[in-house]
């Protein structure tokens, strides 16, 4: 089995009350003649509701008006992507007293930015990733890529267990919010979103067992594919860049299919939901939240490392679990635990990891 050594979650330097974004965002976010009183109003409400108190933005406020269109937002997300990148990988890897050049393989994700050469390519240099570095970039997965990557992950070591494995997940949503685009769910995204990035350090058995590292062992993992539900998440893509696609039917999908999914999961390993200590559950919105823990009926406080990621940084899209479970590793509980990982995404799916103490 795979074991998980190292989580370095990064955030840019600036930070805002929710508030002050707020404000930016209600005269950004407008049609010729201005954001019509109602949907201002509709605005505040979504942003007071988002269960977010503040977030760390790819720019200072003031430099949000003036980005030119899709192009110039596309520039400042590899800029600050490769920095808050560089920063994530160095931090995880100096966790547990490894270099780059240490690095077999490394998975990067995003959906907030395009590159190509993608974020992994751009950092084999200045971070000083051997020439032989394997790289595996994904793109439109979404929020459910910090499952979905440290489950690939989980894979190639099963066949490599003397790799080191890196997985890189840099989300700058505040880049991708539509200025012509005054629909329901542009207005949620652009109270709910935030920027940030992680990077998580996974060691095949035997590395693990010959460098002394610990950490919970990635069990199992799961994925699951909704049918006829690609309207639910997602992006429409056009000249202005990436339009939200969100429908209010998500939590909806959450409820009706989740607790059969982890209930079958859990049952391949001979467990069920008693034997489950910790919930690392990405947290998608309040809806979201409120979902998992009835479709789980899960007891009050099962998700508050969730909550207050929510509240701290926002939705931060595929890196936002990981940020959670950094949460969890930093109060680990005692030999024997288990933790169930879990984030939902565009397609629509799922994915869910089985970590043991």
């Amino acid at each position: 089995m795979s074991r998980l050594v190292s989580v370095a979650p990064v955030v840019p330097e600036r930070s805002y009350p929710q508030e002050q974004i707020t404000a930016m965002l209600l005269d950004l976010v407008s049609p010729v003649g201005g954001l019509a009183p109602d949907r201002r109003a509709l605005m505040q409400r979504l942003h007071r509701n988002s269960g977010v108190s503040r977030r760390s933005l790819a720019l200072p406020l003031e430099e949000y008006a003036p980005l030119g269109g899709f192009t110039e937002a596309n520039d400042a997300f590899l800029r600050v992507g490769v920095e808050l990148g560089e920063r994530a990988v160095r931090t995880a890897l100096d966790q547990v007293g490894l270099s780059p050049a240490d690095v077999d393989v490394v998975l990067s994700t995003t959906v907030t930015g395009v590159a190509a050469p993608s974020l992994d390519a751009r950092l084999v240099g200045p971070l000083g990733l051997r020439p032989d570095v394997k790289r595996i970039p994904v793109f439109g997965l979404g929020c459910v890529a910090g499952v979905a990557g440290l489950a690939r992950l989980h894979d190639h070591l099963q066949g490599h267990p003397d790799d080191v494995a890196v997985l890189l997940s840099v989300e700058l949503c505040s880049l991708t919010v539509q200025r012509d685009d005054t629909s329901t769910a542009n207005l949620v995204a652009s109270g709910l979103f935030g920027d940030g990035a992680s990077a998580v350090v996974l060691l095949g058995e035997r590395r693990a067992a010959a460098l002394g590292l610990d950490g919970p062992r990635v069990v199992a993992t799961r994925s699951r594919f909704y049918p006829d539900t690609a309207g639910v998440m997602g992006w429409d893509v056009g000249g202005t860049g990436f339009r939200i696609v969100l429908s209010a039917s998500v939590a909806d999908v959450v409820e009706a299919h989740l607790a059969d999914d982890v209930k079958g999961f859990l049952a391949g390993e001979g467990l069920d939901r008693a034997d489950v200590e910790r919930w690392v559950a990405h947290p998608g919105g309040p809806k979201v939240l409120d979902a998992v823990q009835r479709a789980l009926d899960l007891p009050d406080g099962a998700l508050d490392r969730s909550w207050a990621s929510l509240a701290e940084r926002g939705n931060l899209s595929s890196s936002s679990v990981l940020h959670v479970l950094d949460a969890h590793l930093a109060d680990p509980p005692p030999a024997g635990e288990r933790a169930v990982m879990l984030a939902m995404g565009p397609g629509f799916c799922a994915e869910l990891v089985l970590l043991e103490w």
